[in-house]
């Protein structure tokens, strides 16, 4: 089965084909860098660099981009109350995140632009709106007019009258009177006396947050891209946004596949965890208690498009899964010391069912769950060939390279336990005689060993010195 996506747009299953064949252009809207992020904000992360990771398994290679928003109202508003610069505060928080998505081993993007570093290339964005009578300036403001856009509302299926009446009631009325139309939205706003600020034909004042993911995406991905995604909450307004200033810009389509993953909930009545809420637990200070794997775990084995409950059960699960990959892998490492020469084809076969299975699974708008379950699977097989009286090295070697390229579809490393100094020395020791005693096949598979573990030999006339890869 080809792989299947759930699009958004059209809110249906579709078969998914890359604009260039074998390539992946993917963008992913990043966190407003005003605070830490919490679980919810690591929701999206994780699931769309677990879907990165099953679509770089496939083989595409992936172009992928998430941006920061470094300037907006929350920063002003936070820089303002810690008396720091706007540009201090996002610092601080674009340096917490990078530290708290590596513990929870989410691949670099290819590229994390910042809002701030592309003013200019927003300004022309806008600019051109405004030639094409898309957008309008007032007061120093630039608004984009909605309705211009035939089919704005589509993606958040939304119908424009009773947006109409919505933002008449909401939009505060000094603004509403400014605007052509209650639906208009910002693309530039005029800076406020003290407020952050670049100087733009308009006045000075800063760009609206709508704006800026459609020009970093379109500067670094281009008019088109094969997949936009984030949270469902940013479905309506931002992405619906997004892709009417694109679109109305470039005349071409701005997104092929509109990806969006569900919350995460807490307590009995499953709320929305979030900010505005204020029952939300950032990553950094559950990582002070929690296995950033274990986290890791949890919030990749639930399909994208579905919510997490958030609880202490779920951890503990979480826990108890990864123990149980743990140990399987390091049962074969083990196994691996005295087995023999060739392979169980039969065994192989299974091996290669499970991986089919879990293709299968995953080709299904990326259904972790059912994927994870068969990673389980391949884990009881493992354990159980690995209690065998004879076992066989190609085939102990094939299950633990399964084992660990499919737990890192997850983010999921897994490895054999570390080894303590005092047993890297015995090790050394064991070499040292091999090489007096000419048995150089066994100094070289200590040597692998070694290396396997992130234990690098160097020798010297001194002796053998030994240091851990970082």
């Amino acid at each position: 089965m080809k792989l299947q996506v759930y699009n958004s747009l059209h809110n249906q299953l579709e078969t998914f084909t890359p604009l260039e064949p074998g390539k992946v252009k993917m963008y992913v809207c990043g966190p407003t860098v005003y605070n830490y992020i919490h679980i919810g904000n690591a929701r999206s992360v994780v699931a769309f660099d677990t879907i990165r990771r099953y679509l770089e398994y496939l083989g595409y290679e992936v172009t992928y981009v998430s941006n920061f928003t470094d300037v907006d109202d929350k920063l002003i508003k936070a820089a303002q109350a810690e008396h720091v610069t706007v540009p201090e505060l996002a610092d601080r928080y674009i340096q917490a995140y990078y530290e708290d998505t590596q513990a929870l081993n989410v691949q670099p993007a290819t590229v994390n632009p910042r809002a701030t570093d592309n003013i200019a290339e927003i300004i022309a964005f806008v600019q051109d709106l405004i030639e094409k009578g898309y957008a309008y300036q007032v007061d120093g403001d630039v608004y984009y007019r909605a309705r211009r856009f035939a089919s704005y509302g589509e993606l958040g299926h939304e119908d424009l009258d009773t947006l109409e009446h919505g933002a008449s009631e909401h939009v505060a009325s000094a603004e509403l009177a400014k605007k052509e139309d209650p639906i208009d939205f910002a693309l530039w706003k005029a800076a406020k006396p003290g407020e952050i600020a670049w100087d733009s034909p308009w006045g000075a004042g800063r760009p609206g947050w709508h704006i800026e993911c459609s020009v970093m995406a379109t500067k670094y991905l281009g008019n088109t891209i094969d997949i936009h995604g984030g949270g469902i909450d940013l479905e309506f307004p931002h992405h619906e946004n997004e892709r009417a200033q694109s679109e109305a810009k470039t005349g071409q389509t701005f997104v092929k596949y509109w990806l969006h993953n569900g919350f995460v909930t807490v307590g009995a009545a499953d709320e929305k965890m979030s900010k505005s809420q204020g029952n939300f637990v950032t990553v950094h200070e559950l990582l002070k208690t929690v296995d950033p794997q274990v986290l890791r775990l949890l919030m990749a084995t639930t399909q994208y498009r579905r919510p997490i409950r958030f609880s202490e059960a779920g951890l503990a699960e979480a826990q108890t899964n990864l123990k149980k990959l743990q140990t399987a892998y390091q049962n074969l490492s083990y196994r691996l010391q005295d087995a023999e020469p060739g392979s169980d084809f039969k065994l192989e076969q299974e091996v290669r069912q499970v991986q089919a299975d879990f293709q299968d699974a995953m080709n299904a708008d990326f259904n972790v769950q059912n994927g994870i379950a068969s990673v389980y699977e391949l884990a009881k097989l493992s354990n159980v060939y690995a209690q065998r009286p004879v076992v066989f090295q190609a085939t102990l070697t094939l299950m633990q390279q399964r084992l660990a390229e499919l737990a890192a579809i997850f983010g999921i490393k897994l490895a054999t336990e570390e080894l303590a100094d005092a047993d890297v020395e015995a090790l050394i020791a064991e070499r040292e005689q091999a090489r007096a005693d000419k048995d150089f096949a066994r100094s070289d598979a200590i040597r692998d060993q070694l290396r396997d573990q992130g234990i690098v030999l160097e020798d010297t006339p001194q002796g053998t010195r030994f240091r851990r890869e970082s």
